[in-house]
């Protein structure tokens, strides 16, 4: 007689459901298929042999250290490499402002573990991160959803739900916003917006978490202050990622914000996972040291443009007029909208049939509704395997478009 392991679970681990992303990708891997779903970087990004030579030297100089435990915070080298390679976007910022975590999602979950009580709201974007919903929601927080535009969040929509949930007795706890190239949608927050989402934050007194992991990806336009450095009075808390600009296999982020709350994400790291391994920091500082980081991203940057620029012009070449879709600036993503009618999640199984794959938009939306929405990637996949992708996956739209 086997144990019946229901009964044992927590009240977190029955909440939590598996991710569609991570599903999606099993199916991919059992076939062959052109992947237009996940939002991996592309290989060809990664400076392998200068990342070698990096572990070589950390091995040859200071093997001791890169396998011993580190601080929680994380590597103070490593740490001052960002806040100086950061300077621009983190002029009041010191040591104590900033913590290493293992990835981004990592920061996610933390943030949520040290803000979040069963009950408590969280405003997101409407759509919205998959992974990040499910952190906030792992640890009870409730999502409400605020629509976007092309110029990201509506902050009259933002206000008007604030003082509704005022009136009604609701502890909103942070506004959760990933304000460039956002994922799924590909939108970026213009600098009014900016402006207007601190001074709501400080009339409401909630927290700002802005999720920032594609903001050196741009392929075209000026850059935008981030949320962070334009508000200094505690309001906002900010996540970065070598995810993105580097490699994901590091498994390297960071969190920046007021002293009082990295204190507190520190506790939290301790009893999660102590520390962020030693010897991944040491090779992503040393090979920061010796390369010059914005030269690679520039790198990148000319990849991802053209990959972009074959899908939208793929987009435009092979799907319906009854079609509409995004046109980011930079980032990994382009957010598609179909008529009302079509289910892109019925619709997945016949993508696959003609070998394709894209994430079905419902996931990332708070609210229950984005069934006729699909996010495309174009960081992975080669060039041409974008336009036949476009291509086939326009083909299975066109037969479920009314005449």
């Amino acid at each position: 007689m086997s144990i019946n392991s229901e009964e044992f679970y927590s009240v977190l681990a029955s909440r939590m459901k598996a991710s569609a992303i991570r599903e999606i990708l099993k199916i991919i891997q059992r076939s062959n298929v052109i992947s237009l779903a996940g939002g991996m970087p592309d290989p060809a990004t990664f400076p392998t042999e200068e990342l070698n030579e990096a572990a070589k030297q950390i091995f040859a100089k200071d093997s001791a250290r890169a396998l011993q435990y580190s601080s929680t915070e994380g590597l103070q080298e490593l740490r001052e490499f960002i806040l100086n390679w950061l300077a621009e976007d983190n002029k009041k910022a010191d040591l104590d402002n900033i913590m290493i975590t293992s990835g981004s999602q990592q920061g996610l979950d933390l943030m949520s573990k040290v803000l979040l009580d069963p009950g408590d709201i969280v405003i997101v974007e409407l759509p919205s991160y998959l992974a990040a919903l499910n952190a906030f929601r792992s640890y009870g927080g409730e999502m409400v959803g605020i629509p976007m535009d092309d110029k990201g969040m509506r902050m009259d929509i933002l206000e008007e739900t604030l003082n509704q949930l005022k009136t009604e007795g609701k502890k909103v706890k942070f506004i959760y916003t990933i304000s460039n190239f956002q994922n799924p949608a590909g939108v970026t927050m213009s600098l009014p917006r900016r402006k207007r989402i601190l001074e709501i934050a400080r009339k409401f007194e909630v927290f700002i978490l802005e999720d920032n992991p594609y903001d050196k990806l741009r392929f075209e336009g000026e850059p935008i202050p981030s949320i962070y450095s334009l508000g200094n009075e505690g309001y906002v808390i900010s996540l970065g990622t070598f995810s993105k600009i580097l490699c994901p296999g590091l498994r390297l982020a960071w969190i920046l914000g007021d002293k009082e709350i990295i204190e507190k994400l520190v506790i939290m790291k301790q009893a999660t996972d102590l520390c962020t391994t030693i010897l991944n920091q040491l090779i992503a500082y040393e090979y920061c040291r010796q390369n010059d980081i914005d030269k690679n991203i520039e790198s990148n940057v000319q990849i991802y443009r053209k990959k972009r620029d074959v899908m939208l012009e793929s987009l435009d070449k092979y799907f319906p007029s009854e079609a509409s879709w995004t046109k980011p600036e930079g980032g990994f993503f382009v957010f598609v909208t179909l008529p009302e009618y079509i289910n892109t999640d019925e619709m997945f199984l016949e993508a696959i049939e003609e070998k394709v794959a894209y994430v079905s938009g419902a996931p990332f939306f708070a609210n229950g509704k984005g069934q006729n929405t699909m996010r495309l990637s174009f960081c992975y996949p080669k060039e041409k395997d974008i336009e036949e992708g476009i291509k086939k996956l326009g083909q299975v739209i066109k037969k479920k478009i009314k005449n």
